[in-house]
């Protein structure tokens, strides 16, 4: 899924694809946001099943978006005080205007940050660093990594939350015209991602251990939400539909994309949003470091 993303800018397609989510604040904030709604159950259920000996007083969320972790942890540990980072100043903007709007803005410091790059700014001393979805996009993550170790003191835990793929939304045999048409577009979007997302759905375990850390515990959570559980998940899948039709379209038979166009749009009889049969499925992986 769309999450708040740390790129690096040392290709010129690198820097492009940064300049492209930099510039497209609103409609990825969208994204975070829906995703956080129809996904709260399961990050609250995250949240609550950390290896913490006691709640943490000073958390870093690292990668923050608009703040699906930062509130999810506010709320799971009402004392804490959290530092949000992002790359984005439009993303930072929104959490800190939420945080207002929830009263909870004396809890929370946003801070503006490229995380590849090589030096941090003061984000304090952390019982907690969170990253959701944020490590994938790191251009050196051992450097990313090694940067955590310093930032935690001795005891203090490390969670890396990262989606193992891109959710998937429509049945196999949909739309009836072009069946599979949904794998087809991910397949599209495989060498895109290979070259720019290139950690995606790696094992963070052995990186972790190598970054001085002791993973006290791994797990993968399934996500399967059907899609009368929320009105959200349509315009969920739309939006998630709709970032990928620019990348997957170049690879696609000229019929896919003309059913996928079909699916995105929401005046026409084929929309997304008209579906009964939508269900939210993927799967999260948690990994649980200690700071040695």
């Amino acid at each position: 899924m769309t999450h708040s993303p740390q790129h690096g800018t040392h290709t010129a397609d690198q820097h492009q694809h940064q300049h492209q989510h930099e510039h497209d604040d609103s409609g990825q904030a969208e994204i975070l946001d829906l995703d956080a709604e129809v996904l709260a159950e399961h990050i609250a259920g995250i949240t609550g099943s950390l290896p913490l000996a006691s709640a943490p007083r000073q958390i870093v969320d690292l990668g923050c978006g608009t703040g699906a972790g930062t509130f999810a942890l506010l709320e799971r540990f009402p004392e804490a005080h959290i530092t949000a980072v992002d790359t984005s100043t439009g993303h930072l903007k929104l959490l800190a205007d939420k945080a207002c709007a929830e009263g909870v803005q004396d809890r929370v410091r946003t801070v503006q940050a490229d995380l590849d790059a090589a030096a941090w700014p003061e984000l304090g001393t952390p019982d907690l660093v969170w990253a959701s979805a944020s490590m994938h996009h790191m251009a050196d993550p051992a450097h990313a990594l090694a940067k955590v170790h310093e930032l935690l003191p001795p005891g203090g835990l490390f969670a890396v939350v990262e989606l193992d793929g891109f959710p998937r939304f429509l049945p196999a045999d949909a739309p009836a015209e072009r069946p599979g048409l949904e794998e087809r577009c991910h397949r599209a979007t495989d060498s895109f991602h290979a070259e720019h997302v290139p950690h995606r759905g790696a094992d963070w375990g052995p990186m972790l251990s190598g970054a001085g850390f002791t993973v006290e515990d791994t797990r993968t959570i399934a996500v399967n939400i059907e899609g009368d559980r929320s009105e959200a998940i349509g315009r969920y899948a739309l939006g998630s539909l709709q970032r990928l039709r620019d990348t997957a379209a170049p690879g696609l038979d000229p019929a896919d994309v003309t059913a996928l166009d079909a699916l995105l749009d929401t005046a026409g009889p084929n929309s997304i949003l008209r579906r009964t049969d939508l269900t939210v499925r993927t799967t999260r992986t948690v990994w649980a470091a200690r700071r040695r």
